[in-house]
């Protein structure tokens, strides 16, 4: 198990993981939940349920339409009181969210363990897990049931097991992997089966040493994979420069990692195809790290999709300090919040708040040319370049010198002297681009 060599460029970020060492908790469900529609990339579910329904915990409340999208599930048993515009920690604005009243009685739909599930034939996972509203955990949230379903001319030689958690101060990932390794194990074999690879790697960051022995130790039932531990830097559990690092392989510009033989998928989703094969369990909880100087409570915690941020936050002991700054995710890649009645959705890795002492505030200087930010990225652009394209509106002109190869990472803004906000440049940058197509 030694540790492979890296990529080119990224940072080292203080990575503060002060709530690595606090088991995961539960929390009691909430008297009511916001349970959004569009909680994956791509189109947002189609409600099946109308006000004053009454629902069952794991009942399919929203329904998949289209390629990409995916199923949504009902977190606890009650009453539905409506289906209205709620604010969305991603969006950035209100969507659709189908609102519950919980009975406090958690009645689930009936659940039924199958026998033999490690050998589920592969198409029959992919339709257990599609069932199961199943989406990348890691944060992008993009439908599973897709990426287990590549085209027959684009054949899956490895699957790859992301247990990096690079971004700084988030932990929920080490602790399913220190207290799940079974389980995340068993759920990485059915994956392999149900894309008919013959090879896995599981790739952890080196500074994660309990989980390493953890997986180790469960994985030696499944010699089909390797655990590869990483270099510490950000951002190596990007899914491009995982494949890199672990095979050598590079996605190609505007290419997805089945083009190169790969499914990447993270610890947090493989444990949730377990559940979902083996008990017929649909999404609908994870594990969220809440964490910041500002809360009284930091710790990893077990949550029912739906629970807003200010019902976690105040069942944990509320703030210590007064906060300057939430956000959703890390601090690196997350997105700030602008009421804590967000809900907590199928891509909540993470929810940080930070006090004033932490929340840098600068003014936007001019670029002084000094070159940190070309030398950071890690996909080889110019974030200075772009940045001034699409200051000047120049979108074209920036999509043509890589702009759609950014992946956000946040390196470059990180390291900017200046304080240019890079990415949200970019964002932007991106969005209009969209608009126009």
């Amino acid at each position: 198990m030694a540790i492979i060599k890296g990529f080119k460029g990224g940072v080292h970020p203080p990575y503060m993981k002060i709530t690595a060492d606090k088991p995961i908790k539960g929390v009691d469900v909430p008297e009511v939940l916001y349970v959004p529609l569009s909680q994956h990339a791509g189109a947002p579910a189609k409600p099946l349920v109308k006000r004053g329904d009454k629902v069952l915990a794991g009942q399919k409340i929203g329904e998949i339409a289209g390629f990409i999208s995916a199923n949504v599930h009902a977190p606890t048993s009650g009453k539905v009181k409506n289906i209205l515009d709620h604010p969305h920690p991603v969006a950035g604005r209100s969507t659709p969210a189908v609102i519950i009243e919980a009975d406090g009685e958690d009645n689930w739909i009936e659940l039924k363990e199958r026998e033999d599930y490690l050998n589920t034939e592969p198409k029959e996972i992919v339709e257990i897990v599609k069932e199961a509203g199943i989406v990348g955990m890691g944060g992008a949230a993009f439908p599973t049931h897709v990426k287990l379903s590549p085209p027959p001319d684009k054949p899956i030689e490895f699957v790859i097991i992301n247990g990096a958690e690079c971004e700084p101060f988030l932990t929920a990932d080490d602790r399913l992997m220190r207290e799940f390794a079974d389980e995340i194990a068993e759920g990485s074999y059915l994956i392999l089966r149900a894309v008919g690879a013959q090879k896995g790697f599981v790739g952890i960051e080196s500074n994660k040493p309990e989980a390493i022995e953890a997986m180790r130790k469960a994985f030696s039932q499944f010699p089909q994979f390797e655990i590869v531990v990483l270099p510490t830097k950000y951002p190596q559990g990007s899914e491009k420069h995982l494949i890199k690092a672990i095979t050598g392989r590079e996605v190609p510009s505007g290419g997805l990692p089945m083009d190169v033989g790969v499914v990447v998928q993270n610890v947090g989703t493989a444990r949730a195809i377990y559940q979902a094969v083996r008990y017929g369990k649909p999404l609908v909880e994870r594990v969220t790290t809440l964490t910041g100087d500002a809360v009284a409570g930091p710790g990893n915690y077990l949550v029912r999709i739906g629970t807003t941020f200010r019902y976690l936050i105040e069942k944990t002991g509320g703030f210590k300090s007064d906060p300057a700054k939430v956000i959703n995710g890390g601090p690196m890649m997350g997105i700030a919040q602008y009421t804590l009645d967000v809900p907590v959705i199928k891509g909540t890795s993470g929810i940080i708040a930070f006090t004033e002492k932490r929340v840098f505030l600068a003014e936007e200087g001019p670029c002084i040319r000094c070159g940190k930010c070309i030398e950071v990225c890690p996909m080889f652009l110019m974030p200075t370049t772009m940045a001034k394209l699409i200051k000047a509106g120049r979108f074209d002109d920036a999509r043509k010198i890589g702009l759609f190869d950014c992946i956000e990472c946040g390196s470059c803004s990180f390291v900017c002297p200046a304080n240019i906000p890079l990415v949200q440049y970019f964002k932007y940058g991106k969005a209009e681009l969209r608009l126009r197509k």
